[in-house]
């Protein structure tokens, strides 16, 4: 199972915190954030990780080195000079990815079983896969309408009408939807996949925690310090660091 992670985004909303930092790399409960996402994967059965950079990016390089020390196989896409946005990121890093993969974003904690995902996603004769969490904009705005097995309808702003389901962050994609897209972003080709009927739905129930903002980071920094499945990661020693 190979998982790209989205983490070139500069992370402005956080202000002072990532001046220094990207944000994949912000403090959270002692540990940089991205070690989270990334024993996760490690405890999903991942073995290899693509991680997308931009802002700062070579400090996560720094960090995660080659991923061996967390029980992973890391390397390293950088988007150059300019934003590629999220579609763009991945899209430069086809060299390095599978016939088939999942995406995540840097700034997001799932609990999500990631190899469950994978295997769904090959079941389901679809290029692509959504996970998604039924929402009714209590998290924040919802933006899919979900018919069964299927996203039938996808979009950010505006959202579609009828929507109470939002995006949980997990995707799963076939290589040719990325390779085959000149998109920016990812959104566009998400609804388009969405309204063709070619987009997987994947139902989750447990909530997503988020760092995007200084509210969003001090419920997850509570969140990671509360939870049993993230003690043995903060009793570890960071002196190797």
């Amino acid at each position: 199972m190979q998982c790209v992670i989205l983490a070139g985004g500069r992370g402005t909303r956080l202000g002072r915190l990532t001046a220094d930092r990207p944000k994949a790399l912000v403090d959270v409960a002692g540990r940089p954030f991205l070690e989270y996402q990334l024993e996760l994967l490690r405890r999903s059965g991942a073995r290899e990780v693509v991680l997308c950079v931009g802002y700062l990016g070579s400090l996560i390089e720094d960090t995660i080195g080659d991923g061996s020390r967390l029980g992973l196989s890391v390397r390293y896409s950088y988007d150059g000079p300019e934003p590629l946005g999220t579609a763009g990121a991945a899209r430069k890093a086809l060299p390095l990815l599978d016939g088939t993969f999942l995406v995540t974003y840097g700034d997001t904690l799932l609990s999500v079983d990631h190899a469950e995902v994978a295997r769904a996603h090959a079941s389901s004769g679809l290029p692509a896969l959504m996970t998604v969490l039924e929402n009714e904009n209590s998290l924040r705005p919802s933006n899919a309408v979900v018919d069964g097995p299927l996203v039938v309808s996808y979009g950010k702003d505006p959202p579609p009408e009828g929507a109470r389901w939002i995006d949980y962050g997990l995707l799963a994609f076939d290589r040719d939807v990325i390779a085959s897209s000149t998109a920016p972003d990812l959104e566009p080709v998400l609804a388009k996949l969405a309204d063709e009927r070619r987009l997987a739905a994947y139902r989750v129930e447990e909530r997503f925690y988020e760092i995007g903002d200084e509210a969003g980071l001090a419920e997850t920094t509570e969140f990671v310090r509360a939870s049993p499945r993230f003690s043995e990661l903060r009793r570890k020693d960071t002196s190797s660091r």
